[in-house]
C-alpha cells in the first residue's frame, strides 16, 4: 500500500520516534508502514489521520487503485 506518511511527518518536522509516541506503537512500526512493508490495521489508519487532520484517503493508496481503473472509487460493480 503506497502512503504518504513520510512526506506528512516532514512537514511537521516530526521524527519516526515522534509520530509513533503521538500514535501508541514502536519507531520501527511507523517505519515498516512508511516503507510499505506493513499495512496498518484499520484502527491505526483512523489514528494517523486524526494526527494529521486529513481523510485516510489522503494518506493510505492501494496500490492496485490505478490498475483498476478506479472502478472501486467511483461506486461501479458495487
Amino acid at each position: 500500500m503506497k502512503n504518504r506518511l513520510r512526506v506528512l511527518r516532514a512537514e511537521l518536522d516530526w521524527s519516526q520516534a515522534d509520530l509513533a509516541a503521538q500514535l501508541g506503537v514502536s519507531r520501527q512500526t511507523v517505519n515498516a508502514i512508511e516503507t510499505g512493508k506493513y499495512d496498518p490495521s484499520l484502527p491505526l489508519a483512523f489514528s494517523i489521520a486524526r494526527t494529521f487532520n486529513r481523510h485516510i484517503e489522503e494518506i493510505f493508496e492501494s496500490e492496485g487503485k490505478a490498475a483498476a481503473g478506479g472502478l472501486a472509487a467511483s461506486g461501479a460493480g458495487l
